[in-house]
């Protein structure tokens, strides 16, 4: 399953579109490394995520073959670490 799916389908990024424009920003990395919208996600990957002003890190879990109901979204992922970002607004350089 392709990242920005994956991350709609686990209802940590409720909208695709919005999922896509995150992962090919370089906020998402599968393993260490940056990760395109298209990359296939597969069961033991870490999942490092910057959105908005938060950092997550989650192991997948499960990978689904269509969607899931709301109730079993939990089993999909399990959250390692998750963490406030501090954004200087007075620094020169672009924060996008």
């Amino acid at each position: 399953m392709r990242l920005d799916k994956f991350l709609k389908v686990s209802r940590i990024i409720k909208r695709r579109p919005i999922a896509k424009i995150v992962v090919d920003g370089g906020k998402a990395k599968l393993n260490g490394k940056v990760a395109k919208a298209s990359t296939e996600v597969k069961v033991g990957m870490e999942l490092e995520l910057e959105y908005y002003n938060k950092y997550f890190k989650f192991k997948i879990l499960e990978v689904p073959e269509g969607n899931v109901a709301k109730s079993k979204t939990s089993e999909l992922v399990e959250l390692l670490d998750s963490k406030g970002i501090v954004v200087d607004l007075d620094s020169e350089e672009d924060i996008f």
